[in-house]
């Protein structure tokens, strides 16, 4: 069962699971009750619109297999919409497409699929999966091509779902996969690749908070690194850590946003200087390579998917939280995002950073 976005990525992994030997079906999952979030999504964007889940199907049919679009808005609201919501109302910044994978695309979706008698689903992302026999355990690999690969956002997966899930598309570079949906003449060949976050127009985290999901934006204080007030803000779901644009404030000097204090309602600002720390603490960790962390250990680490990974130590501290050191500062560490750590290409594990 492969998840079809209606994005070239997926429709190409149901091509080449097909041209495989596989018995292969298609599934497009249906996330929204709102259908003005439904048509306000553009092309740029996938999973997110009914033109999609049209070219799943044009994608399914051109290919002889079954498609089928299956319900799971109340999965997705519970578990990824209303987290969102919760976590900027504490003032974190969340990683709903994390959440996503882990609710639903994987765990939802596998379980749908062993009901239908489906060994096995397939996504279109970019990551390898490898059984080591010495661990008996299931690995989760970066990409080949490095420059798409999406283990960042897969460090979730447990063992169950590394072992129903087939990744096609690790081993290949972007521009191979093109090539591919265009010598198949696949209706989405030349489609973009998603951006941001499906559910939320324009990128606007702060409008789809408080238009869709009714939560209140109370005006505070900012305040400097020694705690004096140095204007107002318009409520703290409006910021990010790392954040320069927008601020609405004039100190004759670039700030930046260093910290989010939910419950004194303040935002506290500082120089790029300010911005960086050796340090962090993740908790709601999964673990991957290792069943469990039981003395440090050497990794590299990185806290944005984008980010290049560096050298870190790895700490643990009680049964779900570990303490990463880095070698050097990194910049802007955000509270809600996630931290993953790597050895070479093999995904470690990784965890919600906390503070």
């Amino acid at each position: 069962m492969v998840a079809m976005s209606g994005g070239v990525d997926s429709s190409v992994a149901a091509v080449l699971l097909k041209d495989r030997g596989y018995d292969v079906c298609g599934a497009t999952l249906k996330l929204f009750s709102d259908e003005d979030v439904l048509t306000s999504c553009s092309r740029t964007r996938t999973c997110c619109s009914l033109e999609d889940v049209e070219d799943a199907r044009s994608v399914c049919h051109k290919l002889g297999i079954d498609h089928f679009v299956f319900n799971f808005k109340d999965t997705f609201q519970d578990e990824v919409i209303q987290k969102f919501k919760r976590s900027y109302e504490e003032g974190l910044t969340p990683n709903p497409c994390i959440d996503c994978n882990r609710y639903i695309k994987f765990s939802k979706l596998i379980q749908r699929a062993l009901l239908m008698e489906k060994d096995y689903i397939a996504t279109g992302h970019y990551a390898r999966i490898e059984y080591d026999g010495a661990s008996g355990r299931y690995l989760l690999k970066r990409a080949v091509d490095l420059s798409k690969d999406q283990s960042y956002v897969l460090y979730v997966l447990s063992q169950h779902d590394l072992s129903r899930t087939l990744l096609p598309l690790g081993g290949m570079m972007k521009s191979q996969v093109r090539r591919i949906a265009e010598e198949r003449d696949l209706i989405n060949a030349r489609k973009p690749d998603s951006q941001d976050i499906c559910f939320v127009k324009d990128g606007d985290y702060a409008g789809f908070l408080e238009n869709m999901m009714g939560v209140e934006s109370k005006k505070g204080h900012f305040i400097d690194t020694k705690g004096r007030v140095v204007g107002e803000h318009k409520g703290i779901i409006h910021y990010t850590v790392g954040q320069r644009k927008g601020l609405g404030i004039a100190l004759g000097k670039p700030a930046y946003v260093i910290n989010k204090d939910k419950d004194l309602n303040t935002v506290t600002i500082g120089s790029e200087e300010d911005l960086y720390s050796k340090n962090l603490k993740a908790s709601d960790l999964n673990m991957i390579a290792v069943e469990k962390l039981t003395s440090p250990m050497k990794v590299t680490a990185k806290t944005r998917y984008s980010q290049k990974e560096t050298e870190a130590v790895i700490h643990p501290e009680g049964e779900d939280t570990i303490i990463v050191e880095f070698a050097h500062k990194q910049r802007a560490i955000t509270p809600g995002q996630a931290v993953v750590f790597y050895d070479g290409d093999t995904v470690i594990g990784g965890g919600t950073i906390v503070n």
